[in-house]
Formats: C-alpha cells, sequence, structure tokens
C-alpha cells in the first residue's frame, strides 16, 4: 500500500497564497493520475481539483476556478496545488489521491486507490 505524503499548510490570512505539495515515497506518482480533495465539517469532503497523469489535463470545480492551480512535476513524482486569493471558506483539510487506472483524474473519492494523511489549511486573521 502507497501512502501519499501532502505538505503545506498552515494558517493564511484571507486573499493569501498557500501551495501544498504531494508526493509518493516509493510509489509511481508519475503514472497516476492525482486529485486534491477538502473536507471540513461543514461540506464534508469535496473533490476540487484533477490533474491526468501528463498534467495536459486539469479539472477545477467552480468554487475554486481562476484562484487555485494544480500542476506536476513528472520527473520529481510532485503535485502542486498552488492556492491563491484564499477565503475563509477555504478552510479545510486538504488530501491528495492517486488513481493508478484512469489516465484522467476522477472526480469521485472512491474511484481514488491511494491517499495521503491531510495537511490543515486555515484561512482566518
Amino acid at each position: 500500500q502507497v501512502q501519499l505524503e501532502e505538505s503545506g499548510g498552515g494558517l493564511v490570512q484571507p486573499g493569501g497564497s498557500l501551495t501544498l505539495s504531494c508526493a509518493a515515497p516509493g510509489g509511481n506518482m508519475k503514472r497516476w493520475s492525482v486529485g486534491w480533495f477538502r473536507q471540513s465539517p461543514e461540506k464534508g469532503r469535496e473533490f476540487i481539483v484533477g490533474i491526468s497523469r501528463s498534467g495536459g489535463s486539469t479539472s477545477y470545480v467552480d468554487s475554486v476556478k481562476g484562484r487555485f492551480i494544480v500542476s506536476r512535476d513528472n520527473a520529481k513524482e510532485q503535485v502542486f496545488l498552488q492556492m491563491n486569493a484564499l477565503k475563509p471558506e477555504d478552510t479545510a483539510v486538504y488530501f491528495c489521491a492517486a488513481d493508478v487506472d484512469s489516465y484522467y483524474a476522477p472526480t469521485i473519492s472512491r474511484d481514488y486507490d491511494y491517499w495521503g494523511q491531510g495537511t490543515q489549511v486555515t484561512v482566518a486573521w
């Protein structure tokens, strides 16, 4: 079983930026599509962005479109989530997940094979 690792979470003021990273020590991330999810008590776990194996295709939910940017460096086997113009409602635990079967990142959590432990992002004054 592969355990993904997220990093980069923290406390940021509204309007600020954070960049999250996702890696898979011992894994083969360059062969997987990757999705980012977030979970909060109010909304539960929700898909927010996805990136295909090559990085050539990305998808975003409306609530983060234009503010978040997903990218990947397959040489370093890492995926990044740049979050800009953060809002208090972005506060959540953020997870990355990998799908070994699909070229494109699914939007449904049960389609993913590997998950990270999550990293807390808090947007507040």
